[in-house]
């Protein structure tokens, strides 16, 4: 079955949604996310947003706070541009009934976090990215041009190549016309036919063992666009946040925000001692990439399986007003956090890197647009500052809605576009083989892609993963399509790009390091 948009969303987080409302006006448009709306990256985001709203703080200290923890990769245009046009959006989302906190005064409450100068987070409570997704998912219900498809997983966007055009041009000129999707519900694979798509859909933290990053942020996305041979970048940056939950066995762990570190949380060892003062002159207050390798340096160094961040030395009343969720899921495993330390692992959080685009938000691939985290605008570099993310997001969604918008009518729909083609194929004899693959590819990232990295390990991954790749492109060409063999595929393919870009980078930057390499290149 074949359906026509002017516009084609995938993904319902934040730059999704944001780039929804923007060119809804314009035409009619599609958002298609893989399972309930509520479910992204962005409905975990604890910490906030980052912007520069009161005095003193400035475009100026956000931006050198922003090429500070980027550690010289970032693209200073990029810096400004975000920085610059945030308070701009901030009133936005404030206009769609998004509600931040505010103190008694009437003024913004602003949180401080790892890397910034200034207290500049706008947050609600400690469960900003709910608000955040909540007030954006009932002002996209009201518009009438929007049709929602929840349970709709996309398998590939369509390009030339699927027209059996495979050239020269093609490899070098290459354009969107829309995307395969997947109804998990009837098992049916429709044609979404588009002028414009953006791609929208989150992380890749499900790579890994333990991550903070909810279970469909497998990096669908980032894996299309790479197997439409468009540009990735920057793969080997995956920011592991320093402080989630120690608490074996679930999946994702419990984000601890940095905020609590803001707040005055003092990270300590199982003997109690403080051991951040040996890194790094800001502490606790050092950008995450320097604070997640402390804690996996005094793990290795201890033996033990976590380390211990303290917040018992300050008002228990205040504690628990400014983090309510945190203090309710601590307490419900047995930890009151004004009593107790609360035990805590690094886990994969972000990744830097991803779909290239411009400063419209434009891919290499014509009329494939990009915002949010599968995206690589520049502005992270090596390392993103904290709550940067969601700002960058709504500023490139807004970009890319404008350069949308302007070009809607000059494109046309592209005709000739076969169905989905499962001729052959069948169902597979035992889902264990996608299970126990999904298990390898996790462990294989985990054990030797993570924190601190090394050529042997490196090349033990790539190996490994070779094997899987393999197995599972045979499985994907002989099987009826499915969702979880699609998310298989789709980390096989990033795990590869991760590796292949950390082998190309021969320094430590950032979020890469690499014992072999243990230096930062002029």
């Amino acid at each position: 079955m074949s359906k026509e948009f002017d516009f084609l969303i995938i993904g319902s987080g934040i730059a999704g949604l944001s780039y929804a409302l923007k060119v809804a006006d314009a035409g009619s448009v599609a958002v298609v996310t893989k399972s309930e709306l509520g479910n992204t990256n962005t409905s975990y985001a604890q910490g906030g947003i980052a912007s520069v709203l009161y005095d003193p703080d400035t475009y100026e200290k956000h931006i050198k706070d922003t090429l500070i923890a980027g550690d010289g990769l970032c693209n200073t245009d990029v810096v400004k541009k975000v920085v610059t046009e945030g308070p701009e959006r901030i009133k936005e989302l404030m206009d769609w009934g998004i509600k931040f906190d505010k103190d008694g005064h009437g003024r913004f409450s602003l949180h401080r976090e790892g890397g910034h100068s200034e207290n500049r987070i706008l947050h609600h409570k400690d469960n900003t990215g709910h608000e955040i997704q909540r007030a954006l998912i009932e002002k996209v219900k009201s518009h009438p041009n929007i049709k929602l498809f929840e349970y709709h997983f996309a398998i590939d966007i369509i390009t030339r190549h699927h027209l059996g055009h495979i050239t020269e041009r093609w490899m070098t000129d290459i354009e969107c016309f829309g995307a395969y999707i997947l109804n998990l519900k009837t098992n049916q694979v429709d044609t979404f036919l588009a002028k414009t798509t953006m791609m929208a859909t989150g992380g890749i933290g499900n790579i890994y063992q333990t991550t903070t990053n909810p279970p469909v942020a497998t990096g669908d996305g980032i894996a299309m666009v790479y197997r439409a041979k468009g540009i990735i970048e920057n793969m080997e940056f995956i920011q592991f946040h320093p402080t989630s939950l120690y608490n074996p066995g679930e999946k994702p762990s419990f984000l601890l925000t940095e905020a609590l570190r803001g707040y005055g949380a003092i990270l300590r060892r199982k003997d109690g001692k403080p051991f951040m003062h040996k890194y790094d002159k800001r502490e606790c207050l050092a950008p995450r990439d320097i604070v997640a390798r402390a804690i996996d340096s005094e793990l290795k160094s201890t033996g033990d399986d976590f380390v211990y961040l303290d917040v018992t030395h300050k008002d228990p009343e205040e504690t628990k007003r400014n983090f309510p969720n945190i203090t309710r899921k601590c307490m419900n495993i047995g930890i009151d956090i004004t009593k107790d330390m609360i035990p805590v692992v690094p886990a994969a959080h972000y990744v830097c890197g991803g779909i290239k685009v411009d400063l419209h938000g434009r891919t290499s691939i014509k009329n494939l647009y990009a915002a949010g985290e599968c995206s690589s605008t520049g502005l992270h570099g090596a390392n993103r500052l904290a709550s940067n993310s969601l700002l960058e997001a709504v500023v490139y969604a807004d970009a890319a809605a404008k350069d949308a918008i302007a070009k809607i009518h000059t494109v046309k729909f592209k005709r000739g576009i076969p169905n989905w083609n499962d001729e052959g194929t069948s169902h597979p004899e035992e889902m264990v083989l996608i299970t126990q693959s999904n298990k390898e590819v996790e462990q294989i990232m985990s054990t030797y892609v993570g924190i601190v990295r090394s050529n042997i390990r490196l090349k033990r991954a790539l190996d490994r993963l070779e094997i899987l790749y393999r197995e599972t492109e045979t499985l994907f060409d002989n099987s009826v399509v499915s969702k979880e063999l699609c998310e298989l595929r789709n980390e096989i393919n990033l795990g590869y790009l991760i590796i292949r870009m950390a082998q190309k980078r021969k320094e430590s930057r950032g979020l890469h390091y690499t014992i072999d390499y243990p230096d930062k290149l002029d």
